[in-house]
């Protein structure tokens, strides 16, 4: 644990958030501030047990020494003695019960002076006065980078509209107090009940053609972000990898970012409207389409797996974490994210995650919400410098390129900061090192909106559990070039 006051120096040991890592800035996991204030506050509900137990002490040393009075003139020097050694061994242990009463009190009056600073912030979030300028000792002279810029704008878009509306500045402020900062989920759910955009509203996904092969992969964190990027090159598809490890089988799944593009409208389940199914109806049809390929590639209920995803990838990552439905099938233990805003997405407990931002992407900010600091939940900024790209290949700017992000998870393995050692591990655990493995690329579809008169193609009649066979159903859309699935990136 990061402490701001060594042990030993006689003082209460203050948490204090990690240092930077290079062009890493790390916030949760074990060395993240929460994790560390439920050490100290599980140390000081210790100690006063400790102090209970010295508090018996302490009578019973006093009662030791009132006894002795009746014995004192049998003999009185060596009486006197003795009633001197157990008094002042009372008064000692009574010195260490007052000093260890002082450490719990400064413990939890840091905590609480730590619960205010929190409270100040979210307050401040309310009326719509945020962004990293507010509790960020740690970097108190630094500009914020284009995702703070973007995340601060989310979350004073309540009180933006209020101004945009000819509201007076205070009664705007007011507005943005009483509702709080954007919520993007209401948002995107009442867009899609607006006449023209019925595309938002989820449609639903399912599996229509899968590929199998045997390949050698690089499971680490940059591996998987690699292998990302390749399958993003074919619209509609994921991948499903199945590791053999001793005796157990283990899962990953490797989601997409966005595409546009490559199939008939509406029916890519990872266009521009699988971003409003992510952020506004918790990926319900993507994630029983997932459900539906992992039984396809073996799956088994209750084996282990991890899912890894870019950009919109992650969102639909995140959301498995907290879908009863999946969780209650398969045992997910691990997500990780590049680019994603998924700030307003909490895990079950137990699942670990590991989330890789820029400080100039914008996309990681548009939801409006930082991720959460806990034991299990660990944030990566990024911080490096980027290479401006041709126009023709902006995109959504230098900072959302995925390869960016693979480099900056290369930087996340070799880091020896104890929140990225722990989380990396667990991603090991479940994932394993990388060798020979199966590979599974399976072709989702979405389906069409009846006004368009698409016709997707039905998904093959296969039972649960039952493994595909390499190409078992055919793909629908145009001619892709398929990507070598033994080539990582």
């Amino acid at each position: 644990m990061a402490e701001a006051t060594p042990a030993g120096s006689g003082e209460v040991p203050r948490p204090s958030a990690p240092p930077p890592d290079g062009m890493l800035r790390i916030r949760g996991g074990i060395g993240g501030l929460s994790f560390q204030f439920e050490e100290l506050l599980a140390g000081a509900a210790a100690l006063d047990g400790v102090v209970r137990e010295l508090y018996a002490l302490e009578a019973e040393a006093d009662g030791v020494r009132r006894a002795l009075f009746d014995y004192q003139s049998d003999s009185y020097s060596s009486g006197s003695n003795a009633i001197i050694a157990v008094g002042e061994a009372g008064r000692d242990v009574g010195r260490v019960r007052a000093e260890l009463e002082h450490i719990a009190a400064q413990v939890r009056a840091c905590h609480r002076e730590y619960e205010f600073t929190e409270a100040r912030n979210a307050l401040l979030l309310r009326i719509g006065v945020s962004g990293p300028e507010y509790g960020s000792a740690l970097r108190p002279f630094e500009l914020p980078g284009v995702r703070d810029q973007v995340e601060h704008g989310m979350a004073m878009a309540p009180a933006g509209l209020a101004l945009l509306l000819g509201l007076p500045a205070p009664l705007a402020g007011a507005v943005g107090m009483l509702s709080g900062p954007a919520d993007v989920r209401h948002a995107i759910r009442g867009l899609s009940t607006t006449p023209g955009l019925e595309f938002l509203r989820p449609r639903p996904v399912t599996v229509v053609g899968s590929e199998t092969a045997v390949a050698n992969v690089d499971l680490s964190p940059a591996g998987l972000l690699r292998r990302a990027e390749a399958v993003g090159r074919t619209s509609g598809d994921i991948e499903v990898i199945r590791v053999d490890g001793g005796n157990r089988r283990a899962w990953t799944v490797i989601l997409p970012g966005t595409q546009l593009g490559g199939l008939p409208e509406g029916t890519n389940p990872f266009d521009a409207a699988g971003i409003a199914e992510g952020l506004g109806y918790d990926s319900q049809a993507t994630a029983g389409a997932i459900r539906q390929a992992l039984r396809q590639a073996g799956a088994e209920s209750g084996e282990q797996l991890a899912v890894v995803g870019y950009s919109q990838g992650g969102i639909h990552a995140m959301n498995l974490s907290r879908d009863k439905a999946f969780l209650a099938e398969f045992d997910l233990k691990f997500v990780l994210t590049a680019g994603s805003p998924v700030g307003g997405i909490t895990p079950e407990s137990g699942i670990g995650s590991l989330h890789l931002e820029h400080q100039n992407d914008w996309v990681p900010g548009a939801d409006g919400l930082a991720n959460a600091d806990t034991k299990d939940r660990v944030t990566v900024t990024l911080t490096n410098e980027l290479v401006m790209p041709p126009p023709q290949d902006f995109g959504l700017g230098p900072g959302h390129r995925l390869e960016n992000y693979a480099d900056g998870a290369e930087a996340v393995s070799a880091s020896r900061d104890p929140s990225l050692q722990a989380s990396t591990a667990a991603l090991a655990a479940v994932a394993g090192a990388g060798g020979t493995a199966t590979v599974t690329r399976f072709s989702l579809r979405r389906e069409a909106l009846p006004a368009q008169g698409v016709v997707t193609a039905p998904g093959p009649d296969r039972r649960a559990g039952q493994p595909p066979t390499a190409r078992s159903a055919p793909r629908t859309g145009p001619a892709v070039k398929p990507v070598p699935l033994g080539v990582a990136g």
